[in-house]
């Protein structure tokens, strides 16, 4: 595979990132790509990332490796990975710049990064480091997929014990197991999406706190949790209820987590319970109530949803079928 280095579109802790163009072809990989590299002396970590890809690179969830190569640049030996090309950015710039996700789209990348993450336990590794940062959309033109990025610092889940590793992420992301006693296995991954989520339809991080240790106390100790968003529909509220529980053994798992109705895909005629808005402002509401099957519900606690009503159904319920007589006031109602 022979490419040459385009303009760096991205800056790591010990890595650059830039776009790179295929100058021979090769119908298995994309003419254009993001290359990430370091100097060779440095690169314990980039080889480290590379070999973790190559075990999860069947999964389109999770953005894919094409890769490794040595480059001689400026008379320095650089290490490099060919990765897929994200155009559309991370999260976080998208969220910067175009404000808070719609609600179909917090639904549809949450349940992207849900079957990524279910890949990535079963394959026995952690990713201890989800972020917006490291969430990436790649577009075909038409649609925008989201991509789990950066395994840098991905660990095995197998027996590896606690000395052999420092506490790895971002501190907004941490579980409270991470904070009190260095545990980050699956769980601690959950907890790190229900952040996300949370962060995805607030537009803020979801612990309204900058320093790192009243932040770490307060993930830490205590019962208290992440905020939940009360423009959520009761749906969502329950999934970040099911990621924010402080007990790594009760906390739900990622393929528990897609069976909820918040994510699971439903027929688009199921997804508006049925009520009317109370006047013009309250539309948006519509857009915020999910769809709940009752043979479905993931807890006792939603049990006293309303069985759903199709809109066509609620419109036929709202028709008479004999015609009207306008001229008959005896039946008419005064509305003040």
């Amino acid at each position: 595979m022979e490419w040459v280095r385009g303009k760096t579109i991205g800056h790591g802790s010990f890595a650059t990132i830039s776009l790179a163009q295929l100058t021979t072809h090769n119908s298995d990989i994309p003419p254009l790509m993001a290359v990430k590299s370091c100097g060779v002396s440095h690169s314990a970590s980039l080889i480290y990332e590379r070999r973790i890809l190559a075990e999860l690179n069947d999964c389109p969830e999770i953005i894919h490796c094409f890769g490794e190569s040595i480059t001689v640049e400026n008379r320095i030996k650089m290490y490099n990975i060919a990765l897929e090309y994200a155009s559309g950015g991370d999260l976080a710039y998208n969220l910067k710049n175009y404000g808070n996700f719609q609600l179909s789209e917090v639904r549809r990348y949450t349940n992207s990064i849900l079957k990524g993450l279910q890949f990535i336990h079963r394959n026995g590794f952690v990713h201890c480091d989800i972020k917006l940062q490291n969430i990436l959309l790649v577009s075909d033109g038409v649609n925008a997929d989201v991509k789990i990025a950066d395994f840098g610092l991905a660990k095995k889940t197998d027996g590896e014990s606690k000395s052999n590793y420092e506490i790895r992420g971002t501190p907004m992301y941490m579980a409270p197991e991470t904070v009190v006693s260095d545990e980050q296995e699956p769980p601690s991954d959950i907890w790190a999406l229900g952040c996300l989520v949370a962060e995805m339809v607030t537009g803020k991080p979801a612990w309204f706190c900058s320093d790192i240790g009243p932040l770490l106390l307060k993930i830490g100790v205590g019962t208290e949790v992440p905020e939940i968003p009360g423009k959520l529909s009761t749906a969502g509220k329950d999934f970040l209820g099911k990621c924010f529980l402080k007990d790594p053994r009760k906390r739900w798992t990622a393929e528990m987590l897609l069976n909820h109705p918040f994510v699971a895909k439903e027929k688009a005629e199921d997804c508006i319970r049925s009520f009317s808005p109370r006047d013009h402002f309250n539309f948006p509401d519509w857009e915020l109530t999910e769809s709940f099957a009752m043979t479905q519900l993931p807890s006792p606690e939603l049990s006293h949803l309303a069985p759903l009503v199709s809109p066509a159904t609620r419109l036929r319920q709202l028709t008479v079928n004999e015609r009207p007589s306008w001229s008959d006031s005896s039946r008419w109602v005064t509305v003040r």
